[in-house]
């Protein structure tokens, strides 16, 4: 299906503020309540429109520390690739990841306590999975998140 001006304005303040009530959403799209209700259950039923969340303080989570790890398999074979990427995902400080192409393979992002615990993650998880090449870890001093933007389809 694809996408109208409506339905992106939508999910872009959604994407802004999740908290917005639908009675915000409707003035802002000059829409009735009940239709801009509608239209946003449409977006979540077809997909469009994938959950909302909270952004907590990093403080409040006991995360003092943030890094990138950088990963080059030795064994570019589907399954190896989808085991390691299954194995680094069941580690809850691994916040994010990404598949890529170029001299590495998988990005990860990692968010722990201290230096300590960074280490632990590397040397006793990470680099304890099979068919790892090479590795290499890089401290996040500043980062900001952003919503993408929105495309018309």
């Amino acid at each position: 299906m694809n996408l109208d001006a409506v339905d992106l304005a939508l999910l872009r303040a959604l994407q802004l503020d999740a908290r917005r009530s639908n009675k915000e959403l409707a003035a802002l799209v000059s829409l009735a309540p009940s239709t801009t209700h509608a239209r946003v259950a449409r977006l979540e039923r077809e997909g469009w429109l994938q959950g909302a969340h909270a952004v907590v303080a990093d403080e409040a989570l006991g995360i003092g520390l943030q890094a990138l790890v950088f990963v080059r398999l030795a064994d570019h074979a589907r399954g190896a690739v989808e085991a390691f990427w299954k194995a680094v995902l069941e580690r809850e400080e691994v916040v994010a990841a990404w598949y890529v192409g170029g001299d590495d393979d998988i990005v990860l992002h990692v968010a722990v306590r201290d230096t300590d615990q960074l280490r632990d993650v590397v040397l006793d998880h990470i680099s304890s999975l099979s068919d790892l090449g090479r590795l290499r870890t890089e401290l996040v001093f500043q980062h900001e998140r952003r919503p993408p933007p929105l495309y018309p389809r």
